[in-house]
């Protein structure tokens, strides 16, 4: 099983395994209100992962080791998740009252009509999302199968770093699920908005569309931080890492403002109108009330002030922790330039609480 909709009560860490870094978080709850009990990033070496696919194993496990470290967290169970491109979802009308052992057994079955892929090399988990509302007698299924590859390469790299993976999710539900967090910062009447959460990577750009906090639409596109940090180091002699870190701490020949951080800044407004007309013109909304930006690339300084401009949509950068408390080892000011970056693992995070 996938693991995708297990109910767990012990504490997870959210761990986010994207292309350039591996991203840790340990939440508590006490009440409603969240705490962030323990947090780090660490870069991953080039080439590690390549469009979501960990590509070197041990590479991943040795940066999953030092993030853990340096987390100084003593969790050892972990929530990860595959991109939502490895995951096909299906929604499929079964006959109510079964248990769930017997809607497995049932799914088993069927699910060759579904899933293009050889059974048994595949991981497959389904919830029931409720009565059909065509006919009572029938319940809605999500079926959601991934390739098990997908799911073994990042228990194996969790592994190498003494961790143990609880639960596998999907990208998008965790992102959905912190994007719950985000809701009640956006409006009063949070219930009928339709929010656009454009997460830029560093080489994929994935916007997802919530409507009343669902996921109703996303796409990914290869687009990404990435190609800022090329272009300081292509122009001036950089390494990479030195590239990178100019990129966060400044530094650079005056000319870089002008030259290559606002050519970036209006290739990003383009990304994003460009991803929400692709939304549009799947034909169930033509406009949205919210763009969030996540992602590392939405730290740039006044990137959001320039999408609002252009795109006439207000638009925020988002930041999960706006309302959390903070344990004494959580470095406040790293956490609030990271916070864009974090959504996915504050939402795998908070599978601890389902």
């Amino acid at each position: 099983m996938l693991g995708l909709f297990n109910k767990k009560a012990n504490t997870l860490l959210g761990i986010d395994i994207s292309s350039t870094s591996v991203k840790l978080l340990e939440l508590s709850r006490s009440g409603s209100r969240y705490k962030v009990e323990a947090y780090a990033v660490e870069p991953l070496p080039p080439n590690a992962v390549v469009e979501k696919n960990i590509a070197e194993l041990e590479g991943v496990g040795q940066a999953l080791a030092r993030v853990v470290a340096r987390a100084k967290s003593g969790v050892k169970q972990a929530a990860v998740a595959v991109a939502g491109s490895a995951v096909i979802t299906k929604t499929i009308e079964m006959e109510a009252g079964l248990t769930d052992d017997e809607l497995e057994t049932q799914l088993k079955i069927e699910a060759d009509q579904y899933i293009p892929y050889p059974l048994e090399e595949v991981a497959i988990d389904f919830e029931v999302q409720g009565p059909s509302a065509r006919n009572p007698e029938r319940v809605e299924v999500l079926l959601a199968a991934c390739r098990k590859e997908n799911v073994e390469v990042r228990e194996a790299a969790l592994a190498l770093a003494g961790l143990t993976a609880k639960v596998v999710d999907v990208e998008a539900y965790a992102l959905e699920r912190a994007y719950g967090l985000l809701a009640s910062q956006l409006s009063s009447s949070s219930d009928d908005l339709t929010v656009a959460v454009v997460d830029i990577g560093a080489t994929m750009t994935t916007l997802s569309v919530l409507h009343n906090g669902r996921t109703i639409y996303t796409r990914e596109q290869l687009f990404g931080g990435k190609q800022l940090t090329d272009e300081i180091q292509r122009r001036y002699g950089l390494s990479v890492e030195e590239a990178g870190l100019a990129k966060k701490q400044g530094g650079l020949p005056d000319d870089y403002e002008s030259e290559v951080l606002q050519p970036f800044k209006d290739a990003v407004v383009q990304q994003v109108s460009r991803s929400l007309q692709f939304f549009f013109a799947s034909g169930q909304f033509n406009d949205v009330d919210y763009i969030l930006l996540a992602g590392g690339t939405a730290s740039i300084a006044d990137l959001d002030r320039l999408i609002q401009q252009k795109i006439g949509t207000p638009t925020l950068v988002a930041n999960p922790f706006a309302d959390m408390a903070l344990s004494g080892k959580v470095n406040a000011g790293a956490l609030a330039s990271d916070a864009p970056a974090l959504m996915i693992a504050c939402g795998l995070a908070m599978r601890s609480f389902d």
